[in-house]
């Protein structure tokens, strides 16, 4: 249910929606859930503007759906209180600092990406993040091997041939996939 509310207070509303988030964003880290933590703090136990049984929807909300957990809050308590022009500035407000600090970053990273001391760092990450990679693969390939499917078994080997032999974008494979796993989901209800 939206919040029903006045013009000039819509605005403070607004205001406060955007302050409140851009100083969330900003001093918390550690990840969405911590700054969820903030935002019942505040929105709840502070402001009032929410109880605590409707902080636990939102939550669930915003953790089950696509995205970042803190944009998806932010979306849903900047609708919840102040519509369209709430969800702008609540999002507004959470985007704006990672946003800011990663620009930074960025510009910065072209100054030291020729510091062979850096250039190190973020060789180790690159091995560290393709270790990563290669333990979800072999993970996801050993319950395909236990299945003993020889359809998914034929689809993992045609996939990984055609992404490293024949350079297909990985988008059209897993169109591809996608397309397969439906056309069985209908051969396997159709024989029941």
């Amino acid at each position: 249910m939206l919040y029903k509310c006045e013009s000039k207070e819509k605005n403070k509303i607004l205001g406060q929606l955007f302050l409140t988030n851009l100083y969330i964003s900003a001093f918390t880290f550690g990840g969405g859930f911590v700054i969820i933590t903030f935002m019942k703090s505040k929105y709840v136990n502070e402001l009032h503007w929410l109880d605590e049984e409707e902080m636990l929807d939102l939550t669930a909300l915003a953790q089950s759906s696509p995205g970042a957990i803190a944009v998806n809050a932010s979306i849903l308590i900047g609708w919840r209180m102040a519509g369209l022009a709430g969800m702008l500035a609540a999002t507004a407000g959470t985007i704006l600092p990672p946003m800011l600090i990663l620009s930074v970053l960025s510009f910065f990273y072209t100054a030291f990406a020729d510091n062979p001391y850096v250039a190190l760092v973020l060789k180790g990450m690159q091995a560290g993040a393709a270790a990563v990679i290669l333990d979800v693969v072999c993970s996801l390939g050993q319950n395909v091997l236990k299945e003993k499917s020889a359809l998914d078994l034929c689809l993992m080997v045609a996939v990984f041939f055609s992404a490293f032999f024949l350079n297909i974008n990985v988008i059209f494979l897993i169109l591809a996939a996608v397309f397969a796993g439906i056309i069985r989901t209908v051969h396997v209800r159709k024989k029941r």
